[in-house]
Formats: C-alpha cells, sequence, structure tokens
C-alpha cells in the first residue's frame, strides 16, 4: 500500500515538472529575445496552476472571485501551507499576479531564471533592511496595475495553523496605496506539508476571497489595524465577503 502511495506520489511530481518546464522554457526565450510579455505570462501561470490541480486530482472550489475587480491592483495576502498554495491561486483568481518569494529559490537553476523573468520579487528573509527594499520593487508593479501576492506569515506553516503576521506586506499596501485582498486556503497543507516529498491526491481545497481592505489615505499608524483585520479573516475569525 506504501509503495503505491510513493508510486502516485512521484508520478505527481514528475508530472508537475514537467508542466512547470513546458511553460518555463518558451518564456526564457522570450525574455532572452526581448519578446515576453505580461499576458502572456499571464497566460503560462494560470495554465501551471491548472495542470498542477490536475495532476494531483485536486477538488477546487473558489468563491468570492467577484471581489477582484478587473484594473485593480491588489496586495494579495493568503495564508501558507503547502507548495501547492501558489499554483492553486494562480489557477483560481483572475489577473495579473506576481508573487513575493525568498531567495533560496532564486538559485535553483533554470527556475530562478524564469521567476526573474516572470517578474517575482525576490526577498532576503535574513536581512531585514534589504526584505522592506526588496518589497518596494512592488510598487512599480502595482502601479502597472499587476497584484502583488505575499504571505504575510513570511513562510509555509509546519502544522496549517496560521502563524504571526509579517508587516512588510502592509508596508507595501500602505505605501502603494492598493487596496489589501485577503484569502484565506482551506485544505492544502495535507496535499504536500513542510518537510514532507509525498504528494496526498484527491485532496478538496477551498479557496474564499475577502472583500477588499481599502489602505489609500491611510498612514502608518493604521498598520496594527489592517494587520488585525487581515489575520482574523485569514484565521477564519472574520468572514467578510
Amino acid at each position: 500500500m506504501r509503495s503505491d502511495e510513493s508510486r502516485r506520489s512521484l508520478r505527481v511530481t514528475g508530472r508537475t515538472v514537467w508542466s512547470l518546464l513546458r511553460e518555463i522554457v518558451p518564456g526564457l526565450v522570450e525574455d532572452r529575445f526581448g519578446t515576453l510579455s505580461v499576458e502572456r505570462t499571464d497566460e503560462r501561470l494560470a495554465r501551471f496552476g491548472r495542470a498542477v490541480i490536475e495532476g494531483a486530482r485536486i477538488t477546487l472550489s473558489v468563491e468570492g472571485t467577484e471581489n477582484v475587480q478587473p484594473g485593480v491592483a491588489y496586495v494579495m495576502m493568503s495564508n501558507h501551507a503547502s507548495h501547492y498554495d501558489v499554483p492553486i491561486l494562480y489557477a483560481s483568481l483572475p489577473g495579473s499576479i506576481r508573487m513575493v518569494a525568498k531567495r533560496e529559490l532564486f538559485r535553483v537553476p533554470l527556475f530562478g531564471r524564469a521567476m526573474r523573468a516572470a517578474g517575482t520579487i525576490e526577498v532576503d528573509r535574513q536581512d531585514h533592511k534589504q526584505a522592506v527594499a526588496s518589497l518596494r520593487t512592488g510598487l512599480d508593479a502595482l502601479a502597472r496595475g499587476v497584484s502583488i501576492w505575499i504571505a504575510p506569515e513570511g513562510t509555509r506553516s509546519k502544522k496549517g495553523t496560521l502563524g504571526p503576521l509579517k508587516k512588510g506586506g502592509f508596508m507595501l499596501a500602505l505605501e502603494s496605496g492598493a487596496p489589501i485582498l485577503p484569502i484565506r486556503l482551506e485544505g492544502t497543507n495535507p496535499i504536500l506539508p513542510p518537510g514532507s516529498l509525498r504528494t496526498r491526491t484527491g485532496q478538496r481545497v477551498h479557496v474564499v476571497v475577502g472583500r477588499p481592505i481599502p489602505t489609500d489615505g491611510l498612514g502608518p499608524d493604521a498598520r496594527g489595524m489592517l494587520m488585525e483585520k487581515v489575520r482574523a479573516f485569514l484565521a477564519g475569525e472574520s468572514d467578510e465577503r
């Protein structure tokens, strides 16, 4: 039984890697020749997300997408409990979305180059000042109408429970005036928990998109209030949709 599960997990991993390469390679070629566009990148990210969901046989349900208004750039914030969170979000949400990722991921051959080409924001979690400065590079993306996704916990939760929120993403929202879009992911942790190499297929995932939280005109003293609003939604204590 355990051997069957291992083989099934390896097949899922293989399909995921293939799906990723299928989207990465053309993007890198286009980036090399200066023809890579935001629209093509959006299409590839969404297609990759759908392929991952199909490969892992995830039953996905999404509510609250009416809260994502066309043409509005958001600072998107969700809980983070699995490597599957990102592809699920790309498959669930409309519009242009780029993520904030730790520096270590950019060292992965090919993948790191593709992340930079796609506009992923690199953050050094070991250097607080540089991490804050890196987040500010998202200001240009937001001004171009590209939403920025960030996990305010700073890393994946090992047990699936919500950890303390860091302030970097809230500073980005306040400086840009972009609304915060809180997103709760339910059911991703059992698929591939941190520290595990085995993908559990056939899981159910529910994505809840909350109402945007305005930040325009607010000052730094509003950060605590914003953090509490987002924390309550991600923890399931508030369900404003």
